[in-house]
């Protein structure tokens, strides 16, 4: 081989060693690039998972504080209307003395002139309280000839009465009363019962005759 064609040679060798370092270089940055894409990519996709999870968050948190808000509302609104439940019930039992009271006193004696000024001193406390009870939401239970509601009454006995259905309130004992939407007191009554049949009436009286006539006859 001439000595030109080995330089030649090793000067083709020396060129193509350069295109594929050069080859190399590129795909290397090629790569480089492709891989920041990808990271950027990445980073770009966890910044909006955590942008959607603070949205969440922050929806979630929100409608608590809402809650919060509403319940603190009714509350208030309970405290206002309730708060004094306990000193009203307090209230209710000299109400009731003062009711026992009027309810002795016979109306159609001609009593004295002082004793008619005490009545109707009487009559005027017990407006007074019947205004201040409803002024503040307290009103009386209806109950007499109403069907018998255990969330209103508390029956005290059974009261037969064969005109009315059982379960009727016939009787009041000790007056009940609501305040607002809420039971304050329940209302003590009696309530209607159905006395024996008739054709069991009839029986027991048969009965009873027979059991008579033996105790007259010993014989039989």
């Amino acid at each position: 081989m001439k000595k030109e064609d080995i330089k030649e040679e090793a000067k083709n060798n020396k060129d193509s060693e350069k295109l594929n370092e050069n080859q190399d270089e590129n795909t290397f940055e090629e790569n480089e690039e492709v891989s920041e894409e990808e990271i950027s990519e990445t980073e770009e996709d966890k910044l909006k998972e955590e942008i959607s999870d603070l949205k969440e968050e922050k929806i979630r948190v929100l409608a608590e504080m809402e809650n919060l808000r509403k319940r603190f509302d009714r509350e208030k609104i309970d405290l206002i209307k309730y708060g004094s439940v306990n000193i009203a019930r307090d209230i209710l039992s000299p109400g009731d003395n003062l009711e026992r009271a009027l309810s002795a006193i016979n109306k159609e004696e001609n009593h004295p002139q002082p004793i008619r000024n005490l009545i109707d001193g009487l009559l005027m406390v017990k407006k007074e309280l019947t205004n201040a009870l409803e002024k503040n939401g307290i009103t009386k239970i209806d109950t007499l000839n109403k069907k018998f509601d255990p969330n209103l009454h508390q029956a005290m006995m059974e009261i037969e009465n064969d005109e009315l259905d059982e379960g009727v309130v016939v009787k009041e004992i000790q007056t009940g009363y609501i305040m607002h939407d809420r039971l304050l007191r329940p209302a003590m009554v009696g309530v209607s019962k159905k006395s024996k049949p008739e054709i069991q009436a009839d029986t027991d009286n048969v009965i009873k005759k027979d059991k008579e006539k033996k105790e007259k006859d010993p014989k039989n």
